[in-house]
């Protein structure tokens, strides 16, 4: 259960910084939430809808028992939100 938690709590936080970094001018490097941002008026949309069905995934991973790969995500969750934060110094 732990890992779930932690995978939900990284989602936010990556949406959040992402949010930010976004409000600072930084663009979306992922090419593929750059498009759902310019199709999509406001970015928590464009941004949340994903977010919610990572989650959804994530909840059938943990319910399979698929934890390796839920541990591995969250790693690469944990990576994003530093990068995130990293530019958000830098700006």
């Amino acid at each position: 259960m732990i890992l779930l938690l932690e995978f939900a709590v990284l989602q936010v936080f990556d949406l959040l910084s992402t949010l930010t970094f976004l409000r600072h001018g930084v663009a979306e490097a992922n090419p593929l939430m750059r498009m759902a941002l310019a199709a999509s008026a406001p970015g928590a949309v464009a941004l949340g809808v994903p977010k919610v069905l990572a989650v959804a995934l994530a909840v059938y991973a943990w319910r399979t028992g698929r934890t390796r790969l839920l541990r591995r995500v969250n790693f690469i969750f944990a990576a994003c939100v530093v990068w995130n934060l990293v530019v958000l110094a830098t700006v």
